[in-house]
């Protein structure tokens, strides 16, 4: 984060649209898209800054800008809390990640100022140290109550079919043949019971892994394990 560069407006630090894309692993109309449709929840002057006339030229003249903004008509400049609902719309690691980078790196990094009081300062430090572990608990329980994504989900679906049908004996097997759907049926319910979920895609993030080796280890009970090798058994007698 150290080599953005560093934007000043209404005596805070904000962002373009371009330097927020970028540092989210995203692209300017990914992020002005989720702005467009979640416009309402945005307050501008706490949120974003929208600059057009006047006070865009004043801008643009006062800085060197990229190329894609000497002719834009509307400069949008975002705040920390800005950047807070714009990762919020991404939801991925990346764009968290870098969410909290923003803030110690970034945003929070104040100018020289004019010596205050050391009661003031104290009081100021220790709210702003108060936001920002507020901020970053928010920031780490979303991450971790964040959903497996589709990947995620095939590669728990294909290990699961992998599994059940190995304890089966096989795609071969005259188990596999008469009992598969009732096998299935007993692994997907002791994998929701175990994790607590109505579906297996409701698994946080946070237990991806876990859950593979749920399924790794995952082996029939004893009742139905005595059934497979029986039904398995009378096959190979006939």
């Amino acid at each position: 984060m150290s080599d953005l560069t560093i934007i000043n407006h209404n005596d805070q630090r904000v962002l373009t649209t371009s330097q927020l894309a970028e540092s989210f692993g995203s692209e300017s109309k990914v992020i002005n898209r989720n702005f467009q449709r979640n416009s309402d929840r945005y307050t501008h002057g706490k949120h974003y800054f929208a600059l057009t006339g006047e006070s865009l030229k004043d801008f643009k003249g006062s800085r060197q800008l990229d190329d894609t903004l000497k002719y834009t008509s509307v400069l949008y400049l975002w705040t920390e809390k800005g950047a807070w609902l714009h990762a919020k719309s991404l939801n991925t690691d990346e764009a968290w990640d870098a969410y909290e980078m923003l803030v110690d790196e970034y945003y929070n990094v104040k100018e020289q100022q004019q010596p205050q009081s050391l009661e003031i300062a104290l009081q100021a430090a220790l709210e702003h140290e108060r936001e920002i572990k507020t901020i970053k608990s928010d920031v780490n329980y979303l991450k971790d109550s964040m959903r497996v994504d589709s990947l995620q989900q095939q590669e728990i679906q294909q290990a699961a079919k992998y599994s059940v049908v190995q304890a089966l004996g096989g795609g071969d097997s005259a188990a596999y043949h008469e009992m598969s759907k009732r096998v299935f049926s007993a692994f997907w319910r002791e994998f929701k019971q175990y994790f607590k979920v109505p579906r297996y895609g409701d698994i946080p993030k946070a237990k991806f892994e876990e859950a593979i080796r749920f399924v790794e280890l995952w082996r029939p009970n004893t009742s139905l394990q005595i059934e497979i090798d029986h039904c398995n058994s009378q096959m190979s007698l006939t």
